[in-house]
């Protein structure tokens, strides 16, 4: 548990959580020092046929629009869960559990 601790520390200290909340998305992706490095190594994966590395690449950014999507943001009103929006994203994190489910244990290379 000391490992769990100083982990938690380390993350609160370095305030991860909060600069992944500030990212600034389209300022991200029309960086060219990012987008020429992200745009070769989808290619490079395309190349080598890395089907499993491109499917966790399209969840990874699709869990983050989604989580950054007005839909989630109003998940929360007035620090009461709205339940009529629970069950698609529980639906939604099901099917990415699956996904990786599959990929990961049943599908590897």
């Amino acid at each position: 548990m000391d490992i769990m601790a100083s982990i938690m520390d380390f993350i609160q200290n370095t305030r991860v959580v909060d600069q992944i909340r500030e990212v600034d998305a389209k300022g991200l992706f029309t960086n060219a020092y990012f987008l020429v490095p992200f745009i070769m190594l989808v290619a490079y994966w395309l190349y080598k046929q890395a089907v499993n590395s491109l499917v966790l690449l399209a969840l990874s950014i699709g869990l983050w629009i989604f989580s950054g999507s007005s839909y989630a943001q109003n998940m929360i009103v007035n620090g009461e869960m709205q339940l009529d929006k629970v069950l698609p994203v529980a639906g939604v994190g099901v099917a990415v559990i699956a996904v990786l489910v599959y990929i990961v244990f049943i599908r590897s290379d």
